[in-house]
């Protein structure tokens, strides 16, 4: 047994899963068939995972929402509002939230484009051990003949991705966490004469401090004393854990599964690994991208980590979870056969698992495998030559004289903006994406295979703003948006109208729940061809007298929510994406458009984990952020948004994005991510998310009125906006519609205060 997975995609080649839980949660169908779509998903990814040859497989790696919130119920950390429920009520009302309480904080996944809930500690729990999932699905896998490890988010990985409600240290309550994870593995223990667990502790990649470290050795010591049946193999991923791995191969641990592509530094511990007699579970196939893997170069890395320590000690597999890359390329059917032929989804990294591990180990190659073998060979050198990666134009531009900085600083600008646009104290306005109703993806769907025409296509898409206008202006809303119906994707419909990127027909990735993304690729030099959005946009403010606001997708999203190429630096890529976003920011205010979001969602995932390797990262990131929106005039108001983040290590990094106002997500944690805007003095003006939109309930006016006190208590009310927390995009209008409506009439209510 000498390959493995870290773990799986579960949302279905086809996105079964997603389908069957939203028609459950919408009352169509009952959640009988929710669990029975999951139990045929499991049984069929494990059989793909077997047929491809791969020895060790992931048990406990599905999940109906999202893996944190999974371990949660495993160790009975119930937040106390939902204790009264059970099963599913109970599961989903922590993820999404009920009529009677708030869902769960959701937070990027270390730096990935996968949101996971935030467990919520207190000093007050009591916890208990409920382990049926896991043995459940255990028992499900041995019954159809699959070798399987088991996965578990471990305990300091837990602890260090939660937060106390109290604001204290969550490593304080280790000591009530780890018993229930000793009883998880008793429980585990009895399931087979032998069972290998994966403890999954990606937290140790960032690169912890002392004391941090000091509890890893007394809590594996711990985990390994539960039973003589189990190989424990502490996992992580994204990057090197060279500090934790000094640590743990002095406990009684079976092994470590390291990241050799995102920890090239991981290098450096093997012989230390080999010393303590540990195995090596290799992470040598990209988890995270999807790009062909050069398999005659890995097994060349491979053989370099054998110098140091025996070949009867590594296993050969994936760098991560394939759970970040779609699942089969088997349904791309309109991709450019050559542009196909670099990529591997989930499905095609199994066979490269197999053939470099075979390859590794000598064994001779079935007549499929040495047809992957060519066909990699192949695609590898038609990709170093293709014509259509490299375009001198753009390389060019990126290196000559480009324009950095605004004509004035942000306090000329405020002085002129508050002339122009005279919007009132507490400024309402919505981050830009209306519902996309069935009629509207239709006609999309419709337009993309040719069945209508480009003018039956544009007139259901202006039928759709002017609606979306009508409402808004009747709600009173003072900065309108024209609701996004042409856009797909925030980054996909931008990608579209780029040269150098591709598009999938099925890429989709999950990024939290049911919600699912499919992130274009970025293949080549990226430069626009002709204006995206300017015609919309136009049309849009012909149809109100009120400010309408120019959205636009950042490049530092962009480029994070895109599979990127990978023969250049990121910042680069990012550099090129930048100068065509400000050309369009120039062609949109040359027609009168006074407003233009930038969108910065991803910024902060994607930072580096390490501390070190952040300023290299800030410095480009700012830069290009800078760089698309130089072109403004100063009476041009430059708003832009972030999704789930901490703010408190990047507060000064934002500043020097120089935006007039940003936008960000913070229903869900009161007025806490704000408070770090008043401790550094702050100046430009802020929006606060007054309500959560990942949730279905609609917030009544005295909540939302409650949340502005709140946020009135940190900064004053000449430098705050008003709007929902993100974009509306997967909501439903019955949702939407009363809760804008509620938000006005609070807003109105603290300004007649």
């Amino acid at each position: 047994m000498s390959s493995y997975v870290v773990g799986f995609p579960r949302i279905g080649e086809q996105r079964e899963l997603k389908f069957a839980l939203e028609s459950f949660w919408s009352g169509k169908s009952d959640f009988s068939e929710v669990k029975s779509v999951a139990k045929d998903l499991r049984s069929r990814h494990w059989k793909y995972q077997q047929d491809a040859g791969v020895d060790l497989i992931s048990v406990n790696d599905f999940s109906l929402y999202d893996n944190m919130l999974d371990m949660i119920v495993t160790l009975g950390a119930i937040p106390a509002r939902f204790r009264g429920l059970k099963g599913e009520e109970l599961y989903f009302a922590m993820a999404r939230g009920n009529k009677d309480a708030v869902a769960m904080e959701m937070t990027k996944w270390f730096n990935t484009n996968y949101h996971y809930i935030v467990p919520e500690l207190t000093p007050n729990d009591e916890y208990s051990l409920d382990a049926s999932k896991i043995i459940k699905e255990y028992k499900e896998a041995k019954e159809l003949g699959i070798n399987a490890k088991i996965n578990i988010i471990g305990p300091l990985t837990f602890l260090a991705n939660a937060k106390r409600v109290d604001r204290g240290d969550t490593f304080e309550l280790l000591g009530k966490i780890l018993p229930i994870y000793e009883e998880l593995l008793g429980e585990i223990a009895k399931l087979d004469n032998e069972v290998l667990v994966q403890i999954d502790e990606p937290f140790f990649v960032r690169g912890t401090d002392a004391k941090d470290l000091s509890l890893l050795k007394p809590t594996y010591d711990k985990l390994c004393s539960v039973s003589e049946n189990l190989k424990i193999v502490v996992a992580t991923y994204f990057e090197h854990s060279s500090e934790a791995t000094k640590v743990l191969v002095n406990t009684p641990i079976y092994g470590l599964a390291l990241d050799f592509l995102y920890g090239k530094e991981n290098m450096e511990t093997v012989d230390l690994i080999a010393s303590k007699g540990k195995k090596l579970f290799a992470g040598v196939v990209d988890g995270r991208n999807i790009w062909i893997n050069n398999i005659e170069s890995t097994v060349e890395l491979l053989e370099q980590i054998a110098t140091k320590i025996s070949k009867d000690n590594i296993f050969v597999g994936s760098s991560c979870s394939l759970l970040h890359v779609p699942f089969a390329l088997e349904y791309e059917e309109k991709l450019d056969r050559n542009i196909k032929s670099w990529f591997a989804y989930a499905k095609e990294k199994l066979i490269e698992i197999d053939v470099i591990e075979k390859l590794f180990r000598g064994e001779e190659l079935n007549s499929a495998e040495s047809a992957a073998l060519e066909a990699n060979k192949v695609a590898n050198q038609t990709r170093k030559t293709a014509d259509i990666i490299h375009d001198k134009a753009v390389q060019a531009r990126v290196a000559g004289e480009i324009k950095l900085d605004r004509d004035e600083p942000f306090e000329n600008r405020l002085k002129r903006q508050h002339e122009s646009l005279n919007y009132p104290k507490l400024p309402t306005t919505t981050i830009g994406s209306f519902p996309q109703t069935p009629e509207v993806r239709k006609a999309r769907r419709d337009f993309k295979k040719g069945e209508i025409s480009k003018e039956a296509y544009e007139s259901e898409m202006k039928r759709y703003i002017d609606d979306c206008i009508a409402f808004q202006e009747e709600a009173d809303i003072d900065v309108l948006v024209h609701g996004e119906p042409e856009r797909n994707d925030m980054v996909e419909y931008f990608g579209e109208q780029l040269k150098g990127y591709a598009f999938s027909q099925n890429g989709w990735v999950q990024s939290y729940g049911s919600r699912c993304v499919k992130p274009p690729v970025i293949y080549g030099d990226i430069s626009r061809p002709k204006p995206m959005t300017v015609d919309w946009m136009v049309y849009s403010q012909s149809k109100t007298t009120r400010i309408m606001k120019g959205m636009l997708t950042g490049p530092v999203t962009i480029l994070n929510w895109s599979f990127v190429r990978d023969d250049m630096e990121r910042g680069d890529v990012s550099k090129q994406i930048a100068l065509a976003i400000a050309d369009e920011v120039s062609d949109l205010q040359d027609v009168g458009i006074k407003i233009i979001q930038v969108d910065e969602a991803a910024f902060k995932e994607g930072y580096p984990l390490r501390a070190e390797k952040i300023p290299a990262y800030e410095e480009w990131a700012v830069r290009d952020f800078k760089i698309c929106v130089a072109p403004a005039k100063s009476e041009t108001q430059i708003h832009t948004h972030m999704c789930y983040s901490e703010f408190n290590d990047i507060i000064r990094t934002i500043e020097a994005m120089d935006a007039d106002v940003i936008s960000i997500e913070t229903a869900r944690s009161g007025n806490e991510l704000l408070k770090i805007f008043a401790k550094v003095g702050y100046k430009q003006e802020v929006g606060p998310g007054v309500y959560d939109i990942h949730s279905p309930r609609v917030p009544s006016k005295e909540e939302i009125v409650t949340q502005i006190e709140k946020l009135i208590e940190v900064l004053p009310i000449k430098q705050l906006w008003i709007n929902p927390d993100c974009g509306l995009k997967t909501r439903k209008w019955e949702e939407v519609k009363p809760s804008l409506i509620n938000m006005v009439e609070a807003v109105k209510e603290i300004r007649e205060r």
